[in-house]
């Protein structure tokens, strides 16, 4: 039986140390205070009895508990990352502990009126009765994906408390960076020495995903000419106008708030503008390989069409792919999803087998030479001030874990 006191323990002790990450920075990891959380991670897992505790350079960490059983077990692996987002704050996390959710609004902040209503969030009603844990209103929780932390060690120190559960070696895996799209790319494969692994960096409780978007970034320039507006006829050239004939040339339905499962997007997350140069950024999302390059020609074949018709080069369109579609690298084993699928049925949790609509360390992992599908850490509303997590759901990842190292040693 997990102690659900300690896992939430363990949990608050983690949301508590702000770890956001930092797209502009060029180092690893991108800020400083993830070197807290990490340093305090090592210590624990040596704490709790694990061997081999290494931990880099860059603040990626790792560790293995042994194999409890005298036959040729294929090595396995669980990982996750330490840093949150920095599209919100994870500065002074204040965690509220709802106890038996009664399924009405939750006031997170009352001199702010910011409620988690089930009204807006309709997962909030499978919850009734459980145990919730949500964020004070004013910053993000950190569940994505400091649960999938807790989950881990907390399952690690189970199977050191419970000999008689059987396993292959297992090792695990911390990084920095996942959510600025970094979190593999100094990932060592070779010392990490699994046959396979497992982000735990799911959402809702029963989510396995070996499936993911095709992913690039893309910049857009827009050059314009300056000139004192008083005297500016068929001199100025705005370039803001020309970003407003960009952005309204792109398809307004294939954005992310008009579509869901397997359907890709275009989306504009930041706008620097002046008269003399205007910048887009934006991600270019598909599950298609093809339409995913349709999607990057769109954009190239568009700023051409605005260069003709300004007679000048005026845009410029900068690609860069961030990470692929893991399941080409899965496919070939599939039975690793299948244990994860029959360790959720064996406990009671009804898998949801879907397409990630976003990317994990395990997608850039799996083309890196890792399989590694991805497991529900539990939380809902990530990225934001409505992030909550069910502790219930935790302890039911816990248990997942367990259940996958037991079988994995029974094949």
């Amino acid at each position: 039986m997990i102690a659900k006191k300690q896992l939430i323990d363990r949990f608050i002790s983690y949301v508590t140390i702000d770890t956001e990450s930092d797209p502009n920075s060029d180092t690893t990891p991108s800020t400083a205070k993830q070197w807290d959380l990490a340093h305090k991670l090592v210590e624990e897992l040596k704490a709790i009895g694990l061997e081999e505790v290494t931990i880099d350079e860059h603040a990626y960490i790792m560790a293995t508990l042994p194999a409890n059983v005298d036959h040729e077990v294929p090595t396995i692996g669980f990982i996750a990352h330490f840093d949150t987002t920095p599209d919100y704050t994870g500065a002074n996390v204040n965690p509220q502990i709802i106890e038996s959710y009664d399924g009405k609004d939750i006031v997170l902040n009352e001199a702010e009126n910011i409620v988690l209503s089930p009204s807006y969030f309709e997962d909030l009603k499978q919850y009734k009765g459980q145990t919730l844990i949500t964020t004070d209103g004013t910053t993000l929780l950190g569940a994505d994906d400091k649960a999938g932390i807790t989950e881990i060690v907390t399952a690690m120190e189970y199977l050191i408390q419970h000999p008689e559960i059987k396993h292959g070696r297992i090792r695990i895996g911390f990084t920095p960076d996942e959510e600025i799209g970094r979190g593999a790319h100094k990932f060592d494969v070779a010392k990490f020495g699994a046959d396979w692994a497992y982000t735990m960096d799911g959402s809702q409780i029963g989510e396995l995903e070996y499936e993911n978007f095709n992913a690039a970034g893309a910049v857009v320039t827009i050059s314009g000419k300056s000139v004192h507006p008083g005297y500016a006829k068929g001199k100025m050239i705005n370039s803001m106008y020309i970003a407003q004939d960009f952005i309204n040339s792109l398809p307004r339905l294939e954005t992310p708030e008009h579509t869901t499962g397997r359907e890709g997007f275009f989306h504009l997350h930041h706008i620097e503008g002046t008269v003399e140069e205007t910048k887009l950024h934006y991600i270019i999302r598909d599950h298609d390989k093809e339409h995913f390059e349709a999607r990057k020609d769109v954009m190239t074949q568009l700023a051409t069409n605005l260069n003709t018709q300004h007679q000048k080069e005026v845009v410029s369109v900068a690609v860069k792919d961030q990470y692929y579609n893991m399941q080409e690298h899965i496919a070939p084993v599939m039975h690793i999803v299948n244990i994860a699928e029959e360790a959720m049925q064996s406990i009671g949790v009804t898998p949801i087998i879907k397409p990630i609509r976003g990317g994990t360390d395990g997608a850039q992992l799996s083309f890196m030479g890792l399989p590694c599908p991805n497991i529900f850490a539990g939380g809902h509303n990530f990225h934001g001030r409505y992030e909550y997590v069910p502790v219930e759901s935790m302890i039911k990842a816990v248990e997942v874990i367990t259940k996958i190292a037991e079988l994995t040693a029974l094949r």
